[in-house]
């Protein structure tokens, strides 16, 4: 780990449970102090709970309040810089098209992609000041074959893809030491997932590990589970590399 991540804190939103919790007790695990950001306050409180003592802070946020996590997160970072924020939260309503209202339709794009554009744009503030942070954000596919009754997650959960790349053609060139990337974790066993899916425990392992992997060359990324899907390359650009006998390899997360 990168010593001066290791120097800040690590915000986890969506740490009252599930996934969120699972990656900031992995966090502390590897050295990183955590701040759990939720809702829920009991929720966030359990996961502090199972952490060593002091090691996670909490702050009872609702993502979709831009003006609460600004102060939320100036307030947590006073003291010790925000090095590193993992965008998490994320609702699924389950809701078929028809059974939503336009201002229902409109709650879960508020936390869905509201959330990790308040979140990134508060933590930003410290980040570009110094010129050196680490945003992960959680994201899915589920926008290229959205399932039924999915609409408004579909939806939000594809345009937060969007907005990391957005981000990137905005401060990469200007902030190269700020690395952006998506991380899909795949089908869990949470209440948002399904019951046979993949244990949190085991998925957060590989999330926190390329959450703490600081690397430029990482920026603008997509991981899944533990390893690199890499972008699609034109008709050009495989004629070129079998020419040039060069084969591109997908980057592995060793956690």
């Amino acid at each position: 780990m990168n010593d001066r991540m290791k120097s800040g804190i690590a915000v986890v939103t969506g740490a009252g449970g599930g996934l969120g919790r699972a990656l900031a007790l992995e966090l502390v695990a590897r050295g990183m102090r955590v701040v759990a950001l939720g809702r829920r306050r009991e929720g966030i409180e359990e996961t502090a709970a199972m952490a060593p003592e002091g090691a996670v802070e909490v702050l009872q946020v609702d993502v979709a309040d831009a003006g609460a996590v600004r102060e939320g997160l100036r307030e947590v970072s006073e003291e010790v810089p925000i090095t590193l924020l993992i965008n998490n939260a994320a609702v699924y309503p389950r809701r078929d098209f028809l059974d939503e209202t336009p201002e229902s339709f409109m709650d879960t794009v508020a936390i869905n992609l509201g959330g990790m554009v308040n979140c990134s744009h508060a933590a930003l503030e410290g980040m570009v000041e110094v010129g050196f942070g680490r945003i992960m954000n959680v994201s899915t596919f589920a926008d290229l074959a959205p399932l039924s009754a999915s609409s408004g997650y579909a939806v939000s959960k594809g345009a937060a893809r969007i907005l990391s790349r957005a981000m990137i053609a905005d401060l990469a060139d200007r902030f190269p030491d700020i690395v952006i990337n998506d991380w899909m974790p795949g089908m869990l066993a949470t209440k948002m997932g399904v019951a046979h899916g993949l244990d949190p425990a085991q998925s957060a392992r590989w999330g926190a590990a390329l959450a703490l992997w600081h690397d430029p060359a990482l920026t603008g990324s997509v991981f899944e589970q533990d390893r690199e899907i890499l972008p699609p390359r034109g008709l050009k650009g495989r004629i070129k590399d079998a020419v040039l006998m060069r084969r591109q390899s997908p980057r592995v997360i060793l956690p």
